[in-house]
Protein backbone atom coordinates (compact mmCIF):
# COMPACT_ATOMS: atom_id res chain seq x y z
CA UNK A 1 0.00 0.00 0.00
CA UNK A 2 1.56 3.48 -0.98
CA UNK A 3 1.42 6.45 1.47
CA UNK A 4 -1.68 8.50 1.78
CA UNK A 5 -3.88 5.37 0.39
CA UNK A 6 -6.38 3.56 1.44
CA UNK A 7 -6.60 -0.01 1.15
CA UNK A 8 -10.18 -0.31 -0.33
CA UNK A 9 -10.42 -4.24 0.83
CA UNK A 10 -11.50 -5.50 -2.55
CA UNK A 11 -8.94 -8.32 -3.75
CA UNK A 12 -7.97 -6.76 -6.88
CA UNK A 13 -8.71 -3.40 -6.93
CA UNK A 14 -5.68 -2.18 -4.94
CA UNK A 15 -3.39 -3.52 -7.76
CA UNK A 16 -6.21 -2.24 -10.36
CA UNK A 17 -5.64 1.42 -8.20
CA UNK A 18 -1.75 1.31 -9.04
CA UNK A 19 -1.30 1.25 -4.92
CA UNK A 20 -5.23 1.39 -3.39
CA UNK A 21 -7.53 4.38 -3.53
CA UNK A 22 -5.97 7.87 -2.57
CA UNK A 23 -7.06 9.36 0.76
CA UNK A 24 -9.93 12.05 1.05
CA UNK A 25 -11.58 11.03 -2.11
CA UNK A 26 -15.71 11.22 -3.00
CA UNK A 27 -15.88 8.36 -5.11
CA UNK A 28 -19.34 7.83 -7.34
CA UNK A 29 -19.99 3.79 -7.69
CA UNK A 30 -22.72 3.49 -10.55
CA UNK A 31 -24.10 0.12 -11.18
CA UNK A 32 -27.51 -1.36 -12.14
CA UNK A 33 -29.82 -3.85 -10.07
CA UNK A 34 -26.97 -7.16 -8.29
CA UNK A 35 -24.43 -5.72 -10.12
CA UNK A 36 -23.24 -5.64 -6.19
CA UNK A 37 -23.04 -1.81 -5.37
CA UNK A 38 -23.84 -2.37 -1.92
CA UNK A 39 -21.53 -4.94 -1.12
CA UNK A 40 -19.00 -3.51 -2.52
CA UNK A 41 -19.43 -0.19 -0.13
CA UNK A 42 -19.89 -2.97 2.91
CA UNK A 43 -16.89 -4.38 2.23
CA UNK A 44 -15.06 -1.20 1.93
CA UNK A 45 -16.70 -0.30 5.27
CA UNK A 46 -15.50 -3.03 7.03
CA UNK A 47 -11.95 -3.23 6.19
CA UNK A 48 -11.91 0.27 7.52
CA UNK A 49 -13.32 -0.58 10.64
CA UNK A 50 -11.12 -4.12 10.84
CA UNK A 51 -7.96 -1.45 10.48
CA UNK A 52 -8.74 1.16 13.20
CA UNK A 53 -10.38 3.52 10.25
CA UNK A 54 -14.38 4.07 11.82
CA UNK A 55 -17.25 4.32 9.37
CA UNK A 56 -20.39 5.56 8.76
CA UNK A 57 -23.47 3.99 6.40
CA UNK A 58 -26.18 6.29 5.43
CA UNK A 59 -28.68 3.70 4.52
CA UNK A 60 -31.81 4.53 2.47
CA UNK A 61 -32.39 1.23 0.66
CA UNK A 62 -33.05 -1.10 3.50
CA UNK A 63 -34.04 -1.63 7.22
CA UNK A 64 -30.46 -1.30 9.29
CA UNK A 65 -31.19 -4.73 10.96
CA UNK A 66 -31.18 -6.72 7.35
CA UNK A 67 -28.29 -4.26 6.62
CA UNK A 68 -26.10 -5.93 9.59
CA UNK A 69 -28.19 -9.28 8.31
CA UNK A 70 -26.82 -9.21 4.98
CA UNK A 71 -23.15 -8.02 6.20
CA UNK A 72 -22.73 -10.93 8.67
CA UNK A 73 -23.72 -13.07 5.70
CA UNK A 74 -20.35 -12.46 4.45
CA UNK A 75 -18.52 -12.77 8.04
CA UNK A 76 -18.94 -8.99 8.18
CA UNK A 77 -20.52 -8.83 11.91
CA UNK A 78 -20.51 -4.92 12.31
CA UNK A 79 -22.64 -5.01 15.78
CA UNK A 80 -19.75 -5.16 18.26
CA UNK A 81 -18.23 -2.01 16.41
CA UNK A 82 -21.15 -0.28 16.56
CA UNK A 83 -21.02 -0.68 20.33
CA UNK A 84 -17.90 0.35 20.39
CA UNK A 85 -18.28 3.70 18.32
CA UNK A 86 -16.50 2.63 15.85
CA UNK A 87 -19.38 2.18 12.98
CA UNK A 88 -22.59 3.43 12.36
CA UNK A 89 -25.77 3.34 10.13
CA UNK A 90 -27.63 5.88 9.96
CA UNK A 91 -31.66 4.63 9.18
CA UNK A 92 -32.72 7.09 6.30
CA UNK A 93 -35.30 4.52 5.32
CA UNK A 94 -37.83 3.70 8.18
CA UNK A 95 -38.18 7.01 9.54
CA UNK A 96 -38.37 5.08 12.86
CA UNK A 97 -41.61 3.22 12.34
CA UNK A 98 -41.53 -0.03 14.31
CA UNK A 99 -40.11 -1.05 17.30
CA UNK A 100 -36.53 -2.28 16.16
CA UNK A 101 -36.10 0.74 14.35
CA UNK A 102 -37.08 3.11 17.29
CA UNK A 103 -34.35 2.02 19.00
CA UNK A 104 -31.50 2.88 15.99
CA UNK A 105 -28.96 5.37 17.53
CA UNK A 106 -29.09 7.71 13.84
CA UNK A 107 -32.81 7.92 12.46
CA UNK A 108 -33.74 10.30 10.41
CA UNK A 109 -37.33 10.91 10.95
CA UNK A 110 -38.22 12.74 8.00
CA UNK A 111 -36.23 10.99 5.14
CA UNK A 112 -37.58 13.85 2.72
CA UNK A 113 -35.91 16.77 4.46
CA UNK A 114 -32.04 17.26 2.79
CA UNK A 115 -31.33 19.45 6.48
CA UNK A 116 -31.94 16.58 8.49
CA UNK A 117 -30.40 13.79 6.49
CA UNK A 118 -27.11 16.02 5.99
CA UNK A 119 -27.09 16.98 10.05
CA UNK A 120 -27.32 13.43 11.16
CA UNK A 121 -24.27 12.70 8.43
CA UNK A 122 -22.37 14.82 10.36
CA UNK A 123 -23.64 14.17 13.85
CA UNK A 124 -22.74 9.97 12.97
CA UNK A 125 -19.30 11.05 11.53
CA UNK A 126 -18.36 13.25 14.67
CA UNK A 127 -19.71 10.75 16.89
CA UNK A 128 -17.53 8.00 15.10
CA UNK A 129 -14.82 10.08 14.44
CA UNK A 130 -14.92 8.39 10.95
CA UNK A 131 -12.47 8.14 8.43
CA UNK A 132 -14.38 6.22 5.57
CA UNK A 133 -18.24 6.79 4.52
CA UNK A 134 -20.46 5.46 2.16
CA UNK A 135 -23.88 6.41 0.73
CA UNK A 136 -26.48 3.89 -0.45
CA UNK A 137 -27.92 5.46 -2.46
CA UNK A 138 -27.52 9.14 -3.76
CA UNK A 139 -29.98 8.16 -6.48
CA UNK A 140 -33.00 8.06 -3.77
CA UNK A 141 -31.52 11.45 -2.99
CA UNK A 142 -32.58 12.74 -6.13
CA UNK A 143 -35.80 10.75 -6.06
CA UNK A 144 -36.97 12.76 -2.65
CA UNK A 145 -35.59 16.39 -4.05
CA UNK A 146 -35.03 16.67 -7.86
CA UNK A 147 -35.00 20.14 -7.64
CA UNK A 148 -32.37 20.26 -4.97
CA UNK A 149 -29.97 17.66 -5.86
CA UNK A 150 -27.14 19.43 -7.50
CA UNK A 151 -26.74 21.58 -4.27
CA UNK A 152 -27.43 18.25 -1.95
CA UNK A 153 -24.45 16.37 -3.77
CA UNK A 154 -22.48 19.43 -3.25
CA UNK A 155 -22.94 20.02 0.18
CA UNK A 156 -22.41 16.24 1.38
CA UNK A 157 -19.38 16.51 -0.66
CA UNK A 158 -18.20 19.68 0.83
CA UNK A 159 -19.09 17.97 4.66
CA UNK A 160 -17.23 14.71 3.71
CA UNK A 161 -14.14 16.06 2.10
CA UNK A 162 -14.09 18.65 5.25
CA UNK A 163 -14.33 16.08 7.68
CA UNK A 164 -11.37 14.14 5.53
CA UNK A 165 -13.48 11.07 5.20
CA UNK A 166 -13.32 8.80 2.03
CA UNK A 167 -16.22 8.20 0.59
CA UNK A 168 -18.40 6.16 -1.67
CA UNK A 169 -21.74 7.27 -3.41
CA UNK A 170 -23.58 4.44 -4.85
CA UNK A 171 -25.88 5.79 -7.99
CA UNK A 172 -28.17 3.11 -9.38
CA UNK A 173 -28.46 2.99 -13.23
CA UNK A 174 -32.01 3.16 -14.43
CA UNK A 175 -33.59 5.09 -11.47
CA UNK A 176 -34.26 7.90 -13.99
CA UNK A 177 -34.14 8.04 -17.52
CA UNK A 178 -32.65 11.38 -17.78
CA UNK A 179 -28.74 11.17 -17.49
CA UNK A 180 -28.50 14.49 -16.35
CA UNK A 181 -28.25 13.39 -12.84
CA UNK A 182 -25.64 10.91 -13.69
CA UNK A 183 -23.18 13.32 -15.65
CA UNK A 184 -23.11 15.52 -12.54
CA UNK A 185 -22.10 13.62 -10.10
CA UNK A 186 -19.48 12.24 -12.37
CA UNK A 187 -18.41 15.78 -13.01
CA UNK A 188 -18.13 16.44 -9.46
CA UNK A 189 -16.93 13.29 -8.31
CA UNK A 190 -13.15 12.71 -7.48
CA UNK A 191 -13.71 9.02 -8.81
CA UNK A 192 -15.98 7.31 -11.02
CA UNK A 193 -16.25 3.02 -10.54
CA UNK A 194 -18.63 1.34 -12.84
CA UNK A 195 -20.61 -1.67 -12.37
CA UNK A 196 -22.07 -3.71 -14.91
CA UNK A 197 -22.90 -6.85 -16.19
CA UNK A 198 -21.92 -7.71 -19.36
CA UNK A 199 -24.15 -10.41 -21.58
CA UNK A 200 -21.84 -13.35 -22.79
CA UNK A 201 -24.56 -15.32 -24.66
CA UNK A 202 -25.59 -18.05 -22.20
CA UNK A 203 -25.42 -15.91 -19.18
CA UNK A 204 -24.35 -12.40 -17.51
CA UNK A 205 -20.60 -11.83 -16.14
CA UNK A 206 -20.02 -9.31 -13.89
CA UNK A 207 -17.47 -6.63 -15.28
CA UNK A 208 -16.06 -3.60 -13.52
CA UNK A 209 -14.09 -0.03 -14.99
CA UNK A 210 -12.73 2.99 -13.97
CA UNK A 211 -13.39 5.51 -15.71
CA UNK A 212 -11.86 8.80 -13.22
CA UNK A 213 -9.85 8.68 -10.85
CA UNK A 214 -7.84 11.62 -9.16
CA UNK A 215 -4.43 11.63 -7.63
CA UNK A 216 -3.28 8.01 -8.83
CA UNK A 217 -2.54 5.76 -12.46
CA UNK A 218 -5.57 3.12 -12.38
CA UNK A 219 -6.37 0.66 -15.25
CA UNK A 220 -8.65 1.47 -18.37
CA UNK A 221 -9.60 -2.48 -18.51
CA UNK A 222 -12.33 -4.17 -18.29
CA UNK A 223 -11.87 -6.50 -15.19
CA UNK A 224 -13.73 -9.58 -14.19
CA UNK A 225 -14.84 -9.97 -10.85
CA UNK A 226 -17.28 -12.08 -8.77
CA UNK A 227 -19.09 -12.50 -5.48
CA UNK A 228 -18.03 -14.67 -3.39
CA UNK A 229 -19.51 -16.26 0.19
CA UNK A 230 -16.27 -13.70 1.61
CA UNK A 231 -17.62 -10.70 -0.72
CA UNK A 232 -16.06 -9.37 -4.06
CA UNK A 233 -13.18 -10.45 -5.71
CA UNK A 234 -11.66 -8.33 -8.66
CA UNK A 235 -9.44 -10.27 -11.42
CA UNK A 236 -6.82 -7.82 -11.84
Amino acid sequence: MLPGRVDIGIPGMNEILHGGLPRGLTVLLSGGPGTGKSIFAYQFLYRGIRQGEPGVLLEFEDYPARVRMNMSMFGWDVKPYEDNRAFAIIDCFTGGVGEPDRKEKYTVKDPNEIPSIVDALKTAIKDVKAKRVAIDSISTLYLIKPEMFRQTIVLIKRLLVSLGCTSLLIWQKGVTDKNLPTTYVEHIADGVIKLDLEDIGEGYRRILTIPKMMGTRHSMQKHIFEITEKGIVVQP
